[in-house]
C-alpha cells in the first residue's frame, strides 16, 4: 500500500516523474498528455455518462492498472472486466446507492468527501469488506503529514491533487511530496535511519543500505540512488565510481519501516566488489537481462547485435527461428537450450504489458500452422557446382579489407559456455548417473558403465596387421621426437657466491587426454597426446573418447591406449567427458590437467572447468576448427598444393583453409584450382569440402617477405612452405604451430608419423601458445640454497627492496640471520 496516491493532471511536468517513482499515479481521461504512458497507472474516468466498454478495455489492454468509474458508468462494466481492476468512484451522498452486486464486482472505492471524517471513512471500509480504500478531500485545504498518517492508520489511502503537490518545502497551500509519502514510516533504530533493499527492476536483490528523510528526498526529486551512509552522511550512488543508480520505484513495506528501491544499475554493479550485486552473482533472467543490456551497449554499427535490436525484419526472423528450434526440441535439456536462445531475443518489460491485457484472443492457431507441419530438414549443402575458394589481392586491399582476411569465423565462446554448463553442473553433482545419461542423449550408446581399466581385452584390439604396424612406426617416431625433449638435468645457477639458484621437472601427476570421435576415428591424436605422457611420467593417463553406437571403442583407439599405458579409458564425448575427468566421478579418476582437441561443445567446456577454482583443473590451450596457411611461389606443384589445401579442408566444414600466392601467374593459379576441384571430387568427403573451401580464401602477394609477413599475423596452425627457398625462409616465421618445410613435407606426415605433434593452436592462438609437447605434461620447480656468506651478500639487497616495499617482517626474516652472523 502507498502512503497517499497522487492524482494528476500534466500541469507540472517536473513534478510527475517524481511522483511516478513513489508509487501508482490517478490520471485523468480528460487529460491525455499523461496517457501517453498509463503503465502502472490508475485512470479516473469522471464522465457521468455511458462510457464505451471497448474504450475501457483498450485502456487496461494499454497497461493501466485500474479503472475508477463512477456509479453510472459500472452497469456495463461488471462482469466484463474483472473486479481487480475496477474501483468505484464514490460521492459521500451516493453510499446508500451501492448494491450488491456493485460492491461485490470492485476491488477498491475512491470517496470523494468534503472532510477527513476517520469514523465515517471506517464505517466504508467495513461496508466494502476486502476493498481498499481510497480518499480523496474536497477541500481546498492542503493535507497534513497527519492527515496521512492516520489514514494509513485505519487502512485507508489518501488522494492528494497534483496542485497541493511540491517538490519545495511544505507550505500553507502545499505539501511536500517526500514528507507526504514518508508519513507513516516509522524507525525503531536510535539513528532513525530506515533499512532499504535496492533491487533491480526485475526484482532480483543487489544489496541492503540504509535511507533517512533527507536521502529519501533526493532520490525522489533527481531520480538517482542516494542513500545515507551511517558515517559519511549523504550518499549519492555511483558519484565517484560511476555505477550511478536511476530510480524506478519506491516502495514500503507492509509494516511501513523498510523501503525498496527498485532501480536500473549502471556501471560495474552496485557492489563494492565490482559485483552486479552484494548476494553474489545475478542468475536466471536478471542475469539474462544484464548480458542482453552489456551486449547492446558494447555492439558496435554494423555489428550482428545492433543489427538484431534496430533491424525489425531480422529480429522477427531471428525469433522464428529461435521458436522453431524450440518446438524441435524433445528432452529437457533441449528444451532448457532453446527456450534460453528464445528468451535472449525477447524483453520482459513486454510480458508484464502482456500480463495486464484483459482481452483475449478466441485461442485458435493461426491457419498456416493449424495443418500439421511437415518437420523441415535443415538445409543441405549443395551438391553440384564449382568447388572454388575466393580470391583476394593484398597489394590492393585496405588495411581494414587486410584485416579482415587475418579473421577466422566468430567464435561465440560465451553462448557455448552457457550452453556446456548444464552438462559439466549435472556431471559435477550426479557423476556418473548424469555421465551415462549424457552418453545415451549424445553419443546413441546405452552403457552400464562409462569407464574401462587395464589390463585391456586382446579382442578390442584386433588389427589388421599393416594398420598396427604403421601404428608402431608412427609410435617409434613420436616417442623418438618427444623423448629428446625431457629436461631430466638440473638447472643449477650461482647467481652470487654462495647464492644456488636450481630448477628441475616433475610429470604432472595426472592426465586426461580427449581423442575426438565424431567425424573421423583418430588414433593419431591418441598418439599424439598419449606418448609425451608416457616419455614425462605421468602417473595416471585417463583417455577420453566417444563410443561408438554399440558402446565399443575402436579398436585402434584401443591399441594406442594399451601401448601409451593409459591408465582408464572413459566411454564418453563433448562437455560430458571434460566434465568427468575435471571434477571425477564414482568411477572417473579425477585429473589434473586436460589435453586434446574437440568440437566448440569440447573447447567451451575446458575454458569453463579451467575457471572454475573448484576442478582445479588446467588446459593445454584453446582450440578451434582446424586451419592451414600454404605459401606458394612459381615453384609450387598444382596437385601437391591442392592436395595439401585439401587435407585440411576435409577435417570439417568450419575448417580454415588458406592459401598465400607469391607472384604466381593466372594460369599456376588456376590450375592448382582446378587440381582443388579435381582432388575433390575424388573424396568420399566432398560434402563437407563442398561446405569449407567456399569459405577459403586465396590471398595474392607480390613477394616473399609479404607472404610471411601475412602469414606472421594469421599466425596458423599449419604452415607449409611451398617455395624455392623454404628452409631459407625459416628463421623469419614468428607465429605458427607447426612448419612443414618444402614440396615434399605434406602437413600429413607430421599428423601421424614424421614426429612432431598434430595437437597444435588455433584461431590465431599460434601468437602465444606452443604445441603440445613433452613439456606441457611437466611442470618445473625452483629451489634455493643459500650459505651463511651467502646470505651475507643476498642479505641486505633483500632487507633494502623488503623496507622499500613496506614489508617489515620479509626484511626481518633476513635481519635476525645477520645479526647472528655478525656476532
Amino acid at each position: 500500500m502507498s502512503s497517499f496516491i497522487p492524482l494528476v493532471s500534466g500541469a507540472n511536468e517536473a513534478l510527475v516523474p517524481a511522483l511516478n517513482r513513489i508509487g501508482p499515479v490517478i490520471l485523468s481521461s480528460q487529460s491525455s498528455g499523461p496517457l501517453a504512458t498509463p503503465d502502472h497507472a490508475y485512470l479516473l474516468v469522471e464522465s457521468r455518462d455511458a462510457v464505451d466498454l471497448s474504450a475501457l478495455i483498450n485502456w487496461l489492454d494499454a497497461g493501466v492498472e485500474k479503472l475508477i468509474l463512477p456509479l453510472a458508468s459500472f452497469a456495463d462494466a461488471i462482469g466484463s472486466i474483472p473486479a481487480e481492476r475496477l474501483v468505484l468512484l464514490l460521492d459521500v451522498a451516493n453510499v446508500s446507492a451501492v448494491s450488491d452486486k456493485v460492491r461485490n464486482g470492485v476491488s477498491g472505492v475512491l470517496l470523494k468527501t468534503p472532510s477527513l471524517d476517520l469514523d465515517f471513512i471506517s464505517s466504508i471500509s467495513k461496508f466494502f469488506t476486502g476493498s481498499s480504500i481510497h480518499v480523496l478531500s474536497t477541500s481546498n485545504e492542503p493535507p497534513t503529514v497527519a492527515n496521512v498518517r492516520q489514514l494509513r492508520g485505519i487502512g485507508a489511502t489518501l488522494v492528494i491533487p497534483e496542485a497541493q503537490l511540491t517538490l519545495e518545502s511544505s507550505s500553507s497551500t502545499q505539501i511536500n511530496v517526500a514528507d507526504a509519502y514518508l508519513a507513516p514510516v516509522i524507525s525503531d533504530r536510535p539513528d532513525g535511519l530506515f533499512p532499504t533493499i535496492v533491487s533491480s527492476q526485475t526484482g532480483h536483490s543487489l544489496g541492503l543500505v540504509y535511507s533517512s528523510k533527507e536521502s529519501v528526498k533526493e532520490s525522489i526529486t533527481t531520480g538517482r540512488g542516494v542513500y545515507q551512509s551511517r558515517k559519511h552522511g549523504l550518499w549519492r550512488k555511483g558519484e565517484t565510481s560511476g555505477a550511478t543508480q536511476e530510480i524506478i520505484n519506491i516502495r514500503l513495506d507492509c509494516d511501513s519501516d523498510s523501503l525498496e528501491f527498485r532501480v536500473v544499475q549502471h556501471g560495474a554493479g552496485f557492489c563494492h566488489l565490482n559485483r552486479q550485486s552484494c548476494f553474489d552473482a545475478a542468475s536466471g533472467l536478471p542475469a539474462l537481462e544484464k548480458t542482453l543490456a552489456s551486449r547492446l551497449e558494447s555492439a558496435p554499427e554494423g555489428s550482428y547485435t545492433r543489427r538484431l535490436f534496430n533491424d525489425a525484419d531480422l529480429l522477427r526472423s531471428k525469433i522464428m527461428e529461435e521458436a522453431d528450434e524450440l518446438c524441435r526440441a524433445e528432452t529437457r535439456e533441449e528444451v532448457a537450450f532453446e527456450a534460453a536462445d528464445l528468451l535472449l531475443l525477447c524483453s520482459h518489460q513486454s510480458l508484464d504489458l502482456k500480463a495486464k491485457r484483459i482481452s483475449r484472443r478466441p485461442g485458435n492457431a493461426k491457419p498456416r500452422w493449424t495443418q500439421k507441419q511437415e518437420v523441415a530438414p535443415p538445409p543441405a549443402p549443395k551438391l553440384d557446382g564449382p568447388i572454388k575458394m575466393n580470391t583476394y589481392d593484398l597489394t590492393q586491399a585496405s588495411p581494414e579489407e587486410r584485416a579482415q582476411l587475418l579473421r577466422r569465423p566468430v567464435l561465440k565462446s560465451d553462448e557455448m559456455i552457457g550452453k556446456v554448463k548444464p552438462i559439466v553442473d549435472e556431471v559435477r553433482k550426479r557423476g556418473d548417473t548424469a555421465l551415462l545419461e549424457f552418453t545415451a542423449k549424445f553419443d546413441r550408446a546405452q552403457l552400464s558403465s562409462t569407464v574401462m581399466f587395464p589390463p585391456y581385452a586382446p579382442e578390442t584390439m584386433q588389427l589388421p596387421e599393416e594398420i598396427k604396424s604403421a601404428i608402431d612406426v608412427a609410435y617409434s617416431n613420436i616417442h623418438k621426437f618427444h623423448a629428446a625433449q625431457t629436461s631430466d638435468s638440473t638447472l643449477v645457477v650461482e647467481t652470487m657466491p654462495g647464492v644456488v639458484c636450481s630448477r628441475f621437472a616433475r610429470p604432472i601427476a595426472r592426465v586426461g587426454l580427449y581423442v575426438p570421435g565424431g567425424t573421423a576415428i583418430l588414433p593419431s591424436t591418441a598418439l599424439m597426446l598419449g606418448i609425451p605422457a608416457q616419455v614425462a611420467g605421468c602417473k595416471q593417463i585417463v583417455l577420453a573418447t566417444p563410443p561408438r553406437k554399440d558402446g565399443s571403442i575402436s579398436p585402434e583407439v584401443m591399441y594406442v591406449a594399451h601401448l601409451v599405458g593409459a591408465s582408464a579409458i572413459l566411454k564418453a564425448g563433448g562437455a560430458q567427458a571434460v566434465a568427468a575427468m575435471a571434477y571425477g566421478t564414482e568411477t572417473v579418476p579425477k585429473v589434473d590437467k586436460i589435453f586434446g582437441p574437440g568440437n566448440q561443445w569440447v573447447t567451451a567446456a575446458k575454458m569453463l572447468v579451467q575457471n572454475d577454482t573448484d576442478a582445479l583443473v588446467s588446459i593445454d590451450m584453446p582450440a578451434g576448427p582446424s586451419e592451414v596457411l600454404v605459401i606458394a611461389d612459381y615453384t609450387a606443384n598444382p596437385a601437391f598444393v591442392a592436395a595439401d589445401l585439401l587435407s585440411q579442408a576435409e577435417h570439417g566444414v568450419d575448417s580454415q583453409v588458406v592459401l598465400v600466392a607469391v607472384d604466381l601467374k593466372a594460369d599456376h593459379l588456376a590450375a592448382i584450382e582446378e587440381e582443388v576441384e579435381k582432388q575433390a571430387l575424388a573424396l568420399e568427403r566432398v560434402d563437407i569440402i563442398r561446405q569449407s573451401i567456399p569459405k577459403s580464401n586465396i590471398v595474392k602477394v607480390a613477394t616473399v617477405e609479404e607472404a610471411v609477413d601475412f602469414s606472421n599475423d594469421y599466425a596458423p596452425e599449419h604452415l607449409i612452405l611451398h617455395l624455392e627457398q623454404a628452409k631459407e625462409q625459416l628463421p623469419r616465421i614468428e607465429n605458427a604451430g607447426s612448419v612443414f618445410v618444402g614440396a615434399y613435407t605434406p602437413e600429413s606426415c607430421g599428423d601421424y608419423a614424421s614426429g612432431t605433434n598434430h595437437t597444435l593452436p588455433t584461431n590465431g592462438y599460434a601468437r602465444q601458445f606452443s604445441g603440445v609437447n613433452t613439456l606441457s605434461f611437466q611442470k618445473h620447480i625452483t629451489s634455493q640454497e643459500i650459505s651463511a656468506p651467502g646470505l651475507g651478500n643476498v642479505g641486505p639487497v633483500v632487507v633494502t627492496l623488503a623496507d622499500c616495499e613496506g614489508l617489515q617482517a620479509h626484511a626481518n626474516a633476513v635481519r635476525v640471520r645477520l645479526a647472528t652472523l655478525q656476532k
